[in-house]
């Protein structure tokens, strides 16, 4: 009953932004000849009918229940809608500019014309050709992110000193990815592609920190091969993220679990070693190095706490350097620099830059800053070490502007 009360609300919402762009539409092509204005406005009513659709079929079938194809399409109306938004900016300027004037009217003239008739303001056609204009290039700009953006993927390189790394392990190479989200592609040939490059960086180790689906472990069907192209000398170790645990869509009884037991026994067919709240060794030469992993813990907003970091941390006193896998990177600001002082690295995602940013030498920005302190590469407090993968898939907004999909090499230095 919420969901639909919520999906009425965002209906009302939606149906307010449409007809009033609309009236950017009108002014914008007010000079057009008539068969360019019929084609604008077919083009406009189609994708009115499109925004406004969606909330009306959240109204009555609960998004919990929705096809990732469905929530596909919907998630490219809330691109379509937040671009009009931003166009109704200027109209919404042009509307105050004309209130003021018509208020100034009231006060220092009669309000009439010579003929007696109300006096009228017409709407200024340079803020509706604004009003097009800032909602048409944002959309040009993410229908971009979606066909190409979404697999230009970046190699991200970073050294970690410690003088508490053993000689042994000196030039220790790490290939973190994040993030993949396997039912957002549509078919395995980009991931295909993303794994060749993260081959090719020659990892001593390659490290996976969580979400490999959307909410279902279905999702992986066709891409086993894929998964399975990935190894490295010292292995391939997974964490569990928040969307792998199935909470976002709704279960008969007992299905929730037996969809988890399949995606972690999909996980062991391919060669990856899912860490659940454990700590493995890793070896190299007579030195030894702890690699810790734990389930999903998040401290913003309803993100679960399953990781538990007693467990994967008790009995490794004896390792001098310790890395520890855990999605959210959250965890390393609430939990793992004030009570755990001897985790040297932490490798999370999460974040994925939200998908949309600015990257460019000396500039780094991106909207979810306001919700986490460190959302992107490596940051250090102390001795610790922490580095947030960008992520190398994509979800809701079916594509990446600004913010491109990572593979990480991180080298380990023993200072």
């Amino acid at each position: 009953m919420w969901d639909s009360f919520r999906f009425f609300l965002f209906f009302l919402f939606v149906a307010i932004v449409e007809l009033y762009f609309y009236q950017a539409v009108k002014g914008f092509v007010s000079n057009f000849n008539p068969k360019t204005k019929n084609v604008v406005f077919t083009i406009e009513y189609l994708l009115m009918a499109f925004n406004i659709i969606i909330p009306l079929i959240g109204m009555f079938y609960s998004p919990t229940k929705w096809p990732d194809w469905f929530r596909f399409v919907s998630s490219i109306a809330l691109i379509l809608l937040v671009c009009k938004l931003l166009g109704c900016a200027f109209l919404i300027l042009d509307d105050f500019y004309r209130g003021i004037r018509w208020i100034y009217q009231l006060i220092t003239s009669t309000g009439v014309d010579v003929n007696g008739q109300a006096v009228k303001i017409s709407r200024i056609k340079f803020f509706s050709q604004l009003a097009v204009g800032f909602a048409v290039v944002p959309a040009i700009g993410f229908v971009y992110g979606i066909i190409r953006g979404a697999y230009k993927y970046r190699v991200h390189h970073a050294k970690v000193k410690s003088n508490k790394l053993p000689a042994d392990f000196n030039g220790f190479k790490i290939v973190q990815i994040s993030d993949i989200h396997t039912g957002s592609f549509f078919n395995s040939n980009a991931l295909e592609h993303a794994f060749d490059i993260v081959m090719q960086q020659k990892a001593d180790i390659i490290l996976f920190t969580g979400d490999l689906v959307n909410n279902r472990a279905d999702e992986t069907e066709g891409f086993e091969n894929v998964y399975s192209k990935l190894n490295a000398p010292h292995g391939v170790f997974s964490v569990l993220g928040n969307h792998d645990y199935g909470d976002y869509v709704q279960w008969s009884e007992g299905e929730k679990e037996k969809n988890l037991e399949k995606l972690k026994e999909i996980q062991k067919k391919c060669g990856w070693r899912l860490l659940m709240n454990e700590h493995i060794a890793i070896e190299r030469g007579n030195s030894k190095i702890a690699l810790l992993g734990i389930e999903n813990w998040g401290g913003k907003g309803h993100f679960p706490k399953y990781g538990k970091m007693n467990l994967a941390h008790a009995d490794t006193e004896e390792y001098p350097f310790k890395i520890l896998m855990s999605h959210d990177p959250s965890h390393w600001d609430m939990q793992v620099i004030k009570d755990y002082k001897d985790i040297d690295l932490t490798l999370s995602g999460h974040t994925h830059g939200m998908q949309f940013g600015i990257e460019i030498p000396n500039l780094k920005w991106s909207p979810v800053k306001f919700l986490y302190k460190n959302w992107a590469g490596l940051y250090k407090d102390g001795e610790q070490y922490l580095y947030v993968n960008r992520g190398l898939g994509f979800l809701g907004y079916p594509g990446r502007l600004g913010i491109w999909p990572e593979i990480t090499v991180i080298e380990l230095q023993s200072a």
